[in-house]
C-alpha cells in the first residue's frame, strides 16, 4: 500500500520520530513522508512510534491507498525533497 504520514510531535520528540519514519518512508517536508509500505512494516512503524509518542500531546495521521498511481499529488512552490535523485 503507498502511506502519506504527517506527525505532530513535542519539540523533545521531534528527532526520534523523524529518524523513525526515515527508516520507513521517504521524507517530503518537515513532519511528511510517503512511501509504499507493507501492513508488517506498517504495523511495525506504528508501534513504535507509539512508543515515543505523548497521547495527551502529540498526534500521528496516515492516508492510505492501494497504490501511488491512485493519488495525484500536484506541488505548488519548491519541492523540499526530490524523489527522482534516490539511487
Amino acid at each position: 500500500m503507498y502511506i502519506i504520514l504527517v506527525y505532530d510531535i513535542g519539540e523533545k520528540r521531534v528527532g526520534k520520530m523523524l529518524k523513525l519514519c526515515r527508516r520507513y518512508l521517504n521524507w517530503i517536508q518537515n513532519s511528511v513522508f510517503e512511501g509504499e509500505i507493507n501492513d508488517v512494516r506498517l504495523k511495525k512503524l506504528k508501534i513504535e512510534a507509539g512508543q515515543i509518542m505523548k497521547d495527551e500531546e502529540d498526534s500521528l495521521i496516515i492516508f492510505k491507498s492501494r497504490e501511488e498511481k491512485w493519488l495525484k499529488k500536484e506541488i505548488i512552490g519548491i519541492e523540499k525533497a526530490d524523489l527522482d535523485t534516490f539511487l
